[in-house]
C-alpha cells in the first residue's frame, strides 16, 4: 500500500473512530454519569479560576444558551459550580467542583496517555515532522471550514 492510501486508510478510520474511542476511555464507572461532550466542557472550562459562560462558549464553538443547557445538567451532577461576578453581576461565572477536577484529570490523563503512545519510538526530528504535518492538517480543516 502506498503512502497516500495509508494515510487516507489511518485517518478516515481515526477520524470515524475517535469520539467513540475516547468515550470508551473516558467515560467509565466513576464518570458514567456524564457525556464525553460533558468532559470536553468540563476540559473548556478548567482546573484554575473561575471563567465566564461566554469565554468557555467561545472556547467550544458554542451559543451561551446551548452551553448553559449542558452547564445546568453538570451543577446538577457536582461537577460545575456556577456564580455570578462580584464585579459585574451580570457575568455568570462557573468553575469545576471537587468531582469536576477529578474528572479533568481523568481526562487529562487520557490524553497524557494518548500523546506518550503517540511519540513512542519516534525521535525530536521526526516528532517535529509529525507536528508539522498534524498542523496542515488542521489548517486544512480550518480553511474547509471557512469556505463554507
Amino acid at each position: 500500500m502506498d503512502s497516500y492510501a495509508t494515510l487516507n486508510e489511518i485517518l478516515v478510520k481515526l477520524f470515524n473512530d475517535i469520539m467513540q474511542i475516547e468515550e470508551k476511555a473516558i467515560i467509565t464507572d466513576e464518570f458514567k454519569d456524564i457525556s464525553n461532550n460533558d468532559m470536553h466542557i468540563i476540559e473548556a472550562i478548567g482546573k484554575n479560576e473561575a471563567k465566564s459562560m461566554s469565554t468557555v462558549a467561545k472556547l467550544l464553538s458554542v451559543t451561551v444558551g446551548t452551553l448553559t443547557i449542558a452547564i445546568n445538567s453538570l451543577v446538577k451532577k457536582g461537577y460545575v459550580n456556577r456564580m455570578r461576578s462580584e464585579e459585574d453581576r451580570r457575568v455568570v461565572l462557573i468553575s469545576l467542583t471537587r468531582k469536576g477536577k477529578k474528572a479533568h484529570y481523568h481526562h487529562e490523563q487520557f490524553h497524557e496517555k494518548m500523546i506518550q503512545a503517540t511519540l513512542q519510538g519516534i525521535d525530536e526530528k521526526q516528532t517535529e515532522v509529525l507536528i508539522h504535518a498534524l498542523q496542515n492538517l488542521k489548517e486544512f480543516f480550518m480553511g474547509y471550514v471557512k469556505e463554507k
